[in-house]
């Protein structure tokens, strides 16, 4: 009860952006969601539900505030988001400016975040909540952008950043006033991010940054990026801090925006740096502990990711579903023949045993356990399902499952990404042998 008045507390705190002009009032809990406009409307006459209950007031993590927020959210998806996807997608990128100051006016960049940057002092089973909600909107590029800003750019920021950070960079990027982007990756250092190159060399009270990152998501609109440097030359693991930077710098240069496989709604770039100086007072914490902070990061970003592709498997399935029992071939409909429905009952229960995961884990996390295994895992098992129900689901569609415009067809392309993005499915099995203690001895 105690856990649940804090928690009523908190969201009223926020009632000022969650007040919920979408509702009428805080948290009206009898508000339903308006259904998701589908991309295959012309071959599906009603819009796919979610193979998952959340109305259920025995969960197993969610409480009926938790269920509140998803609803609330679920309005703007429908409403603002989900009608302009297709354009969206066409043309290669969001107005990501626009939407994250819906969001961030509605309270949902600061879930978790602190209350005195705007944030709403959640635990970070709301942002859970809300990643799987934005599973909802039809396509994984925008849903992706959305976490950066909330779950991989500012983390680090909001724990150990200073006072004078959190304001310059962590309130506006709750608020939704600034886009925010991570710099981790470059073009020889993915998934092992001890191999960055990017170098911020000391000169008086500045660091100059040379080098350049690559895969940068929502680099092409980002206002600052949180970017991971060599700040020294000592042990690969402990010369390494997070800086705040500003994207209009000099030198500073967007070498191009690149065209992708599939999230194609989400502008990804590569940056270049060009004796970029940045005050030193933009570091992130200590000196040299940008790759640890980065690491703890980490856990929350691969747990969103999994979390994020709950919604959508199960939307996959349910759309499947009403396609075969409708479309016949032999006589009788597709979901008729023993192995499609069985397949399908496969795949229902994989997606099952994923959320069962994800929650275990968020659950553990939120009482303060390392939960990197566990985040590896669902990671891991989120990638590996994300390609099989999708190459699954797209070969019961037949030939509409070839065409563009489906959400099975789309995810097909989106969902390869989450076995790469954030530590590829190898550096998961590495960190799981690790905990397992399967690792060669040295």
């Amino acid at each position: 009860m105690r856990r649940r008045r804090t928690t009523e507390m908190a969201l009223l705190r926020g009632a000022p952006r969650l007040k919920l002009r979408l509702c009428g009032r805080v948290f009206k809990h009898s508000c339903s969601p308006v259904g998701v406009r589908a991309l295959s409307d012309q071959v599906l006459p009603k819009a796919a539900t979610s193979g998952a209950s959340d109305t259920v007031s025995d969960h197993l993590l969610y409480t009926p505030e938790h269920l509140a927020l998803k609803e609330s959210l679920r309005k703007i998806i429908d409403q603002e988001i989900n009608p302009h996807v297709d354009q969206w997608e066409a043309e290669g990128q969001f107005p990501a400016h626009k939407v994250f100051k819906l969001l961030g006016n509605a309270g949902f960049l600061g879930v978790n975040k602190p209350v005195e940057y705007g944030g709403l002092g959640l635990d970070f089973s709301y942002s859970m909540a809300v990643s799987e909600e934005l599973g909802n909107i039809r396509c994984g590029g925008i849903p992706m952008a959305i976490g950066v800003q909330t779950d991989m750019a500012t983390p680090a920021l909001a724990r150990f950043g200073s006072e004078e950070l959190k304001q310059q960079f962590l309130r506006p990027s709750i608020a939704g006033d600034v886009v925010a982007c991570l710099g981790v990756s470059e073009v020889g250092a993915g998934s092992d991010v001890s191999s960055i190159a990017t170098k911020a060399v000391k000169d008086g009270e500045e660091y100059v940054i040379n080098g350049g990152k690559m895969w940068t998501t929502n680099g092409a609109q980002a206002d600052w990026m949180c970017l991971l440097a060599n700040t020294g030359d000592g042990p690969p693991h402990r010369n390494k801090s997070l800086i705040c930077l500003p994207m209009n710098l000099p030198g500073v240069h967007i070498a191009r925006k690149i065209e992708k496989l599939g999230m194609r709604s989400s502008d990804t770039a590569e940056v270049f740096f060009d004796d970029v100086r940045v005050p030193r007072k933009n570091i992130i914490g200590q000196e040299g502990l940008g790759f640890t902070y980065q690491m703890l990061q980490f856990q929350e970003e691969r747990l969103w990711a999994a979390a994020n592709t709950l919604a959508m498997l199960d939307n996959i399935i349910q759309e499947t579903i009403q396609y075969t029992r409708q479309r016949k071939i032999f006589k009788q409909p597709v979901l008729y023949h023993q192995w499609v429905r069985f397949r399908l009952a496969e795949l229902q229960t994989e997606v099952e045993l994923l959320r069962s995961l994800v929650h275990r884990a968020t659950a553990l996390y939120v009482k303060g356990n390392d939960v990197t295994k566990l985040a590896s895992m669902a990671k891991l098992k989120g990638g590996r399902l994300a390609r099989e129900v999708s190459d699954s689901c797209l070969q019961f569609w037949g030939g509409m499952g070839f065409t563009s415009d489906l959400l099975v067809s789309r995810f097909y392309r989106d969902g390869r990404l989450i076995s790469i993005g954030g530590g590829a499915d190898e550096v998961m099995l590495e960190i799981i042998c690790k905990y397992m203690d399967t690792l060669p001895r040295k």
